[in-house]
C-alpha cells in the first residue's frame, strides 16, 4: 500500500447546521489531485480514509467531498481543537495522509 501525504493550510469553519461540527476545507488544487488519484478508494458518501496531523495531534478520520465547492471537507473533533487550542475562523497548517 502506498501512502501519499499533502500538507496545506485552511481556515476552520463551523458547520452551519446543528451539531457543532467544525471542518477544514481542503484547497481546490489538492482536492482535484486527490479526486483524480484516489477515486478508486472511495467509501460511503464518497469519503476517503485519512490520517491527519495538526500540530502535535494525530488522528484517523475521513475526508468528504463537498459537491457545492468541488473540494473535500475534513472534520475536526472538539477534542483536537481543544488539544491544539484552535478555534473557528483560524487558519491552520495540517497534513493528511491517504492510503492507496
Amino acid at each position: 500500500m502506498k501512502k501519499t501525504s499533502y500538507t496545506m493550510r485552511s481556515k476552520i469553519v463551523p458547520y452551519p447546521g446543528m451539531g457543532g461540527w467544525h471542518f477544514l476545507v481542503l484547497p481546490k488544487v489538492q482536492s482535484e489531485t486527490i479526486q483524480k488519484n484516489f477515486s478508486q478508494a472511495k467509501r460511503g458518501w464518497g469519503s476517503l480514509p485519512v490520517s491527519v496531523t495538526l500540530g502535535k495531534t494525530v488522528w484517523k478520520t475521513s475526508i468528504f467531498p463537498d459537491k457545492k465547492s468541488g473540494t473535500y471537507l475534513l472534520p475536526i473533533k472538539a477534542e483536537v481543537r481543544r488539544k491544539e487550542d484552535v478555534r473557528a475562523g483560524e487558519t491552520v497548517s495540517f497534513t493528511i495522509t491517504l492510503m492507496a
